[in-house]
């Protein structure tokens, strides 16, 4: 097959593997830098061009899509599925799964363990904001961070009440979420490809860090999943239509939480953890499910 990977970086370790391990399965693989990508967009034959020249036919994409850049990626991974080419990972679901409450909202209808979440827009409903997520500590979220950045852990009602403040006085949008004390600093990554939790670890956070990211110092350990963790992150990966993703757990006394959906997982981190051939696992999906115009939301926008 012929299958293009969407990515800035063709450096990156998830870039460079995916590449490695879909040649080594036989397939041709192109790296193609998203923001070069330009579309030709009409009635008869829809194209998408790049560094001048229109571009091949692929069997299939896998968009890896940085959040600074969603709204150009999706569109570009949008064009090649309405020219039929089969996208691991659906414009609409990246959509959905980037937008913060969004997908807290979706999960939640579903009826998927969340962390109590609030959201609201005027300063005088903060106390009640904060009491009603079960009061100090919470968690505040930039709905736009990402990798921990704009994540801050207020200790107590009044600090949070200022960090609230200052968030709102810069109109930025923000989630006020309880704080799982009880997990003690460290999340569960699970890796979902075609609805099968194929690999998962634990990740602490490094001493007086909630956040439990890698590259802020977090430590990872190879983790056995309950029955439960391994269900709500499944249901997670199929609420928000994604085929290949990370969800993020916390282990919580009324079960597992989900914190976050993740589009575009890192593979280092679970590579090195697991010892598990991951980029592999995404080729073989692809080789079971990539066909012309199989894309399920191919013409809902």
């Amino acid at each position: 097959m012929r299958i293009a990977i969407l990515s800035r970086n063709k450096n990156l370790y998830s870039t460079k593997r995916l590449k490695e391990a879909g040649e080594a399965m036989g397939h041709e693989v192109d790296i193609i830098d998203t923001l070069h990508c330009y579309m030709d967009i009409t009635s008869t034959k829809s194209t998408v061009r790049y560094h001048g020249e229109e571009l091949p036919h692929y069997d299939a994409i896998i968009p890896r899509i940085g959040a600074s850049v969603t709204f150009y990626g999706t569109a570009v991974a949008r064009q090649f599925e309405m020219m039929g080419t089969f996208n691991i990972n659906e414009s609409v679901a990246i959509s959905r799964s980037r937008d913060k409450l969004r997908s807290l909202q979706l999960l939640s209808r579903k009826g998927i363990g969340l962390p109590r979440t609030g959201f609201a827009s005027k300063p005088d409903n903060i106390k009640d904001l904060i009491k009603n997520v079960g009061g100090a500590p919470v968690v505040i979220k930039l709905l736009e961070g990402t990798q921990g950045i704009g994540v801050v852990l207020a200790d107590t009602a009044k600090a949070a009440e200022a960090i609230i403040e200052a968030f709102m006085g810069l109109k930025a949008n923000i989630l006020v979420q309880e704080f799982v004390k009880e997990a003690g600093g460290a999340d569960i990554r699970c890796l979902v490809i075609g609805g099968k939790v194929v690999a998962a670890m634990k990740r602490q956070g490094a001493e007086g860090e909630f956040r439990s990211n890698l590259h802020r110092g977090g430590s990872a350990e190879v983790v056995k999943l309950s029955k439960a963790e391994r269900e709500t992150a499944v249901n997670a990966a199929k609420v928000m239509g994604l085929n290949l993703c990370g969800v993020d757990l916390l282990r919580s006394q009324n079960g597992p939480m989900v914190m976050e959906v993740n589009s575009s997982p890192g593979l280092e981190g679970i590579e090195t953890a697991t010892g598990k051939n991951i980029a592999g696992m995404v080729f073989e999906f692809l080789e079971k499910n990539a066909k012309p115009n199989m894309n399920k939301t191919i013409g809902k926008g």
